[in-house]
């Protein structure tokens, strides 16, 4: 055996080594997806459905504990009807239910405490 042939013998088996953990990395990786599969699923999928939320939501401003009232600020867009129930979260958890009763100047309105308690800052809600 010449002294080429015995390099080849050494080298052979280290080559091979190589090239399988070179390549073998590759099948881990997860494919790109086909371009034309890509669209036909996109084709495919159901379009977005967008629904405004269109409820009531104001934050208590002030707490009359004695006369058992808050004063609510709502946005300027849509204040409540009189009469109309709301209910107080804090922190997500319900508070207090508050009954509309006025009276409304600009974007604050008056409403009694039904039951519960209610703190400024509570989020109030027709829900």
């Amino acid at each position: 055996m010449n002294f080429s042939a015995l390099k080849m013998k050494r080298l052979l088996p280290a080559t091979a080594l190589a090239l399988t953990l070179a390549t073998g990395g590759c099948s881990m990786l997860p494919s790109a997806p086909h371009p034309e599969k890509a669209e036909s699923a996109a084709a495919t999928a159901p379009a977005a459905i967008v629904t405004p939320d269109f409820s009531l939501a104001a934050r208590v401003v002030s707490v009359n504990s004695v006369g058992r009232f808050v004063v609510l600020s709502f946005p300027a867009s849509r204040m409540p009807k009189l009469e109309q129930t709301l209910f107080a979260y804090r922190e997500g958890l319900k508070t207090a239910e508050v009954r509309v009763t006025g009276p409304q100047q600009e974007a604050y309105v008056v409403a009694d405490l039904v039951s519960g308690d209610a703190k400024v800052g509570d989020t109030v809600s027709e829900k």
